[in-house]
């Protein structure tokens, strides 16, 4: 993809996690998806700090996109009516009142949206949908966990998602590999929300707004992995970043 001049490059939002590290609390997120942002979609990302819904809504003003990035935490159960999860299970709060509103708002904007991973199960929960907190307990579903002692084997390709909609129209794809790196996944889809992606135990895959007119997908794996040289994640950044600059997709 030939990057656009710096001056014309547009700006996508990245909403942070709050977590401790080395005894300080930060606000971060993996270093790869903004990679993928500048190199892939050709874009400039700008960490947005979870800081409450109104501070992170106040940041649509000024973007071209939104891309709501995966996590170590889950969503908290609470918040779609699932038991509780067991003591010492990572859970992020601030993330959790900053994201699940600032995707509503940007789905309501018409802003380019990329969600993923836990960005997907955001987007479920932010507009009345539920989750499996273990998916891997539910009968009949996979181990949906990365396996493997180094990155390379947890997020190599674990299994096939066919495809429908825009996700097939942008990857050219009726059927792909993907990774397979969570440890929640989506129930009960939420209203206003159409699957675009399904896994062969049935885990739904990708989701997209129903009402969309423009780039709004949400997927569960994570294209940022190695996204310059699968060939799909590519198509995917690419097709995120020219709709961010005004491009339909």
């Amino acid at each position: 993809m030939t990057a656009l001049p710096a001056a014309r490059r547009p700006w996508v939002g990245v909403p942070a996690c709050h977590r401790e590290l080395g005894g300080h609390w930060q606000h971060a997120t993996p270093s790869r998806y903004m990679t993928a942002l500048a190199e892939g979609a050709g874009v400039r990302p700008v960490l947005l700090p979870p800081m409450g819904a109104e501070e992170a809504e106040g940041y649509l003003e000024r973007l071209d996109g939104l891309l709501v990035p995966g996590s170590p935490s889950n969503v908290q159960p609470a918040l779609y009516g699932g038991p509780a999860a067991p003591e010492g299970e990572l859970e992020d709060p601030d993330r959790d009142a900053s994201s699940l509103p600032l995707i509503r708002a940007a789905l309501a904007r018409g802003l380019p949206v990329l969600a993923i991973c836990r960005g997907l199960q955001e987007m479920n929960v932010a507009f009345g949908g539920s989750l499996h907190g273990r998916l891997h307990q539910v009968a009949g579903r996979q181990d949906h966990r990365g396996q493997g002692s180094t990155a390379a084997e947890r997020y190599a390709h674990r299994h096939m998602v066919a495809t429908e909609g825009l996700l097939r129209a942008v990857t050219g794809l009726a059927a792909m590999p993907v990774n397979s790196v969570h440890m929640q996944g989506v129930d009960r889809v939420a209203d206003g929300l159409a699957v675009e992606a399904l896994a062969p135990d049935g885990t739904v895959e990708a989701l997209r707004p129903i009402a969309a007119t423009g780039f709004q997908l949400a997927v569960q794996w994570h294209p940022e992995w190695r996204f310059d040289q699968d060939a799909p994640s590519t198509a995917l950044f690419r097709a995120f970043g020219a709709a961010c600059s005004g491009i339909a997709p």
